[in-house]
């Protein structure tokens, strides 16, 4: 127990932002290694969280009924070289805590969008803000970076050393955290990730899948408010694709982090709270996966195809054995077959 507060308490000091306990919608913590103010028998006396900011740190519905944002883009355009736009106008809301899934074909603008999220890529046109801070202000870009972290599709290139623990310590070291803290922080990541104990284990011995959980433990160290995976499960096993979606959503789940994931696979697309889909460098479309991923002539549009259990449902369908609206996962398919 105390090691489990020690952990989150080296993880607000070195974030600056104060972890949450896992809330449900009547906004009643779970956890019993969150900071006590956290928890509903917090002393009188003590900060309490008021219901607007618990939704933002839990990510649940009632952050859709107070319109707040997290990241705002209006208008958004780039070119990597004269009159070869690579985004075209984007504007998109996400609000705090949602999972949005941003879809589309390769060379539709997707990673471009991402790497403005924290401003690899310079802000050429357009309004961008991530956490409140103007990604279009150079003398904000720490500051920008330690908001957003960005998980890339080869884990490889984010490692800075040959050891674990002090791979992912280097976030926090990077950020101003002392030494000790840095590797509390380290720690507490690489337990949320499943990598526990991994510590001096050498980089390069690890599998795919624990290399890609290890760069997100190495994000997760510095706390970030959003975090942004491009193409994270693209280059490892279904195994590993598993751990690292489960890694994700436990930290949402835990800490309400905002998760932007870009990618092709429309069966994670699928568990997204929003689908936006791209097009040559625009949106053209942005909605529930229910509205988005069954809509086969959309999709097609913008060079992808329905996710599996879309496709067993409409296969179904032209034989006369179902009807209705199509279910986009696989549990909702079993859900649909078994009524």
């Amino acid at each position: 127990m105390r090691e489990g507060r020690d952990n989150w308490a080296s993880v607000r000091r070195v974030a600056g932002r104060r972890p949450s306990a896992r809330c449900t919608h009547s906004h009643e913590a779970e956890s019993d290694t969150a900071p006590a103010i956290f928890r509903p028998e917090a002393p009188a006396g003590s900060l309490r969280l008021e219901l607007s900011t618990l939704c933002q740190l839990c990510g649940c519905a009632g952050v859709g009924r107070t319109g707040e944002k997290i990241v705002e883009a209006r208008d958004l355009a780039h070119a990597y070289a004269p009159g070869r736009p690579v985004l075209r106008g984007v504007s998109l809301d996400v609000a705090p805590g949602e999972f949005v899934a941003v879809v589309g074909e390769n060379g539709s603008g997707k990673t471009t969008l991402a790497r403005h999220l924290n401003a690899l890529v310079p802000l050429q046109a357009g309004v961008l803000t991530v956490a409140g801070i103007d990604a279009g202000d150079p003398a904000r870009v720490w500051e920008l970076r330690r908001a957003c972290g960005m998980v890339f599709q080869s884990p490889e290139n984010q490692f800075v050393s040959t050891l674990v623990g002090e791979d992912v310590a280097f976030g926090p070291l990077n950020f101003g955290a002392g030494e000790k803290d840095a590797r509390l922080a380290a720690s507490a990541a690489l337990a949320a990730v499943g990598l526990a104990g991994f510590e001096r284990r050498d980089v390069h011995a690890l599998s795919g899948g624990q290399q890609q959980r290890m760069a997100l433990a190495g994000v997760l160290a510095s706390g970030p408010d959003v975090l942004v995976l491009d193409e994270a499960t693209s280059m490892i096993d279904p195994q590993g694709r598993d751990d690292l979606v489960r890694a994700v959503a436990r930290e949402r789940a835990e800490r309400g982090t905002t998760v932007l994931w870009i990618t092709h696979d429309m069966e994670l697309a699928a568990r997204a709270d929003r689908v936006v889909v791209m097009r040559a460098g625009e949106v053209v479309a942005a909605a529930a996966p229910e509205e988005v991923l069954a809509n086969r002539p959309l999709l097609e549009g913008a060079g992808l195809e329905p996710p599996l259990a879309v496709r067993v449902w409409e296969g179904l369908e032209r034989r006369g054995a179902v009807s209705g609206p199509a279910p986009v996962t696989v549990e909702g398919l079993v859900s649909a077959l078994c009524e």
